[in-house]
């Protein structure tokens, strides 16, 4: 049965993008290609970019993308969307052209923005990325897991837990419940996909002002969340989450605010998942230690 491999790309709608620019090379350490529509392309790996940051007022996310594998598994899934009544529709070859993809679909998610499934990434170069060189370690974890996760945020969250289950196809991977104060509960849910990164989507019960609570990328070396988490304080980002480590996912990160007001979570350790072994459990906390709270996402 064909199923999404990974998430491979992001794309974002912001009204300051020198400020990103700024934010992604010397505090996260992306590297940046330009495209020719006048967007920021940033790095991780030989992809031409893998987060877009597009012009646009609304700082947030438009588009997540995933990678299907091979033609015959883009077809396949396509089929089984429109099996289940989704409205899925195949983009122009510009518009696969500027993705650098060789064929593109996209569908509409309930909550404003657009998922996009492709196959046959083009542009890919063996420089690494050009990364910044404040990173210490290899980079980023990438390749076959894709670039990490997100977390948008449901109006309607047990239906938004069935549509990312039952229409997009996630596989579950956990829960987390925890009481924040009595009666009072934050929840979220987490799902991966064929290649077994934890998750690569997760949706929670809690109020957002935008659609993506908060992106996550993750480096190969441990050092580089405290550096980048030491740089983000000397130039003034606010910091959302200390350092910190959650249960489910084993991620040690912290979280920051980028440009757009969404946050960014940069982490190490993360959880691969072995469907022969892995038992999905529900925790009670969001993190086992640290990850103290400075403030909200956003304002």
């Amino acid at each position: 049965m064909a199923e999404l491999q990974n998430l491979a790309y992001v794309v974002v709608a912001a009204s300051d993008l020198a400020a990103w620019r700024d934010f992604a090379a010397n505090i996260i350490g992306l590297g940046i290609g330009d495209t020719d529509a006048g967007a920021v392309g940033l790095r991780m790996d030989g992809h031409p970019w893998r987060i877009l940051i597009e012009p646009g007022a609304d700082d947030d996310l438009t588009h997540a993308g995933w990678d299907l594998g091979t033609a015959g598994d883009l077809e396949d899934y396509v089929a089984a969307l429109r099996a289940k009544g989704a409205d899925v529709r195949e983009e122009s070859a510009e518009r696969a052209a500027a993705r650098h993809v060789t064929r593109l679909f996209s569908l509409a998610d309930p909550i404003g923005f657009t998922h996009e499934f492709f196959t046959g990434r083009t542009g890919l170069r063996d420089d690494g990325g050009n990364l910044s060189p404040i990173l210490r370690g290899q980079g980023f974890v990438t390749s076959d897991l894709g670039i990490g996760h997100i977390l948008p945020v449901c109006k309607d969250y047990e239906e938004g837990v069935r549509w990312y289950r039952d229409v997009l196809g996630l596989r579950y991977s956990d829960r987390i419940r925890q009481e924040m104060a009595p009666g009072i509960y934050a929840d979220a849910t987490f799902f991966h996909t064929a290649t077994g990164r934890h998750h690569s989507l997760a949706t929670g019960a809690f109020p957002s002002a935008k659609r993506l609570n908060h992106l996550m990328l993750e480096y190969r070396d441990m050092n580089d969340v405290g550096l980048a988490c030491d740089r983000a304080k000397k130039a003034a980002i606010p910091i959302v989450l200390e350092l910190g480590h959650h249960p489910n996912d084993q991620m040690f990160s912290f979280y920051m605010r980028t440009p757009s007001g969404f946050g960014i979570e940069l982490g190490h350790g993360g959880v691969v998942i072995d469907e022969a072994t892995w038992a999905p459990q529900i925790y009670d906390v969001m993190s086992d230690w640290g990850h103290v709270r400075n403030m909200a996402m956003v304002d």
